[in-house]
């Protein structure tokens, strides 16, 4: 059974949603902060983490930050659940490692299905990656592939499972250059969609 930390101030939502996850076979942990959820990341072993932004005691970016700088729980799969939706909030998220966002009040089944890929993708990459321990694919690592540093950063969030719109507000830059990047990229690699661009940089990272 997967384990599932959830991070949320709000008592009633944490609860629905635990619930929710609960009646879909996972063992729920709860934390009502920040400070409580990263004691709990660090002493119940989640396979997850649900993480609010906005919090007492510390919010969800500080959770995270930390998380990533800790090596037993750097690779922990960390998704934000929350009500921010401007662009520098979410950038800030993503750049600070988070694998997933949802917006509050996300739908049963897209929190779900949100779970269920990254749980996939983890056990995905613990069982067939060969980089070090401790060690996270970065953008840079696309380069050797014949990128530029920003097409190697759009590639990597292409790989990551985001959308053109997510992957311009990751970055910061405008969709019709993600679209240019992503156009350069595809005839540099000689391929012709995203979903082949995507397997040949996840096949990359995991040589490394």
């Amino acid at each position: 059974m997967k384990r599932i930390l959830l991070i949320d101030d709000e008592g009633k939502l944490r609860g629905h949603y635990g619930e929710l996850l609960r009646l879909e076979g996972f063992h729920v942990i709860e934390a009502r902060n920040g400070r409580e959820g990263l004691e709990r990341a660090r002493t119940e072993s989640p396979d997850l983490v649900i993480c609010d932004i906005t919090m007492p005691e510390m919010n969800g970016h500080r959770v995270l930050e930390s998380l990533r700088g800790d090596p037993r729980t750097a690779h922990l799969p960390f998704v934000f659940l929350t009500g921010w939706s401007a662009p520098g909030d979410l950038r800030a998220g993503m750049n600070l490692g988070a694998d997933d966002y949802l917006v509050k009040p996300a739908a049963p089944d897209e929190l779900v299905a949100a779970v269920r890929a990254r749980l996939r993708r983890a056990e995905a990459a613990a069982s067939g990656s060969k980089r070090r321990p401790g060690r996270e694919p970065e953008p840079k690592d696309l380069e050797p592939l014949g990128l530029t540093p920003r097409e190697s950063e759009v590639l990597f969030w292409v790989a990551r499972g985001k959308t053109n719109d997510e992957i311009a507000t990751v970055l910061g830059i405008g969709l019709t250059t993600v679209k240019k990047h992503l156009e350069s990229t595809f005839a540099k690699l000689g391929v012709e969609n995203r979903t082949t661009a995507a397997a040949m940089a996840l096949e990359r990272m995991a040589q490394l």
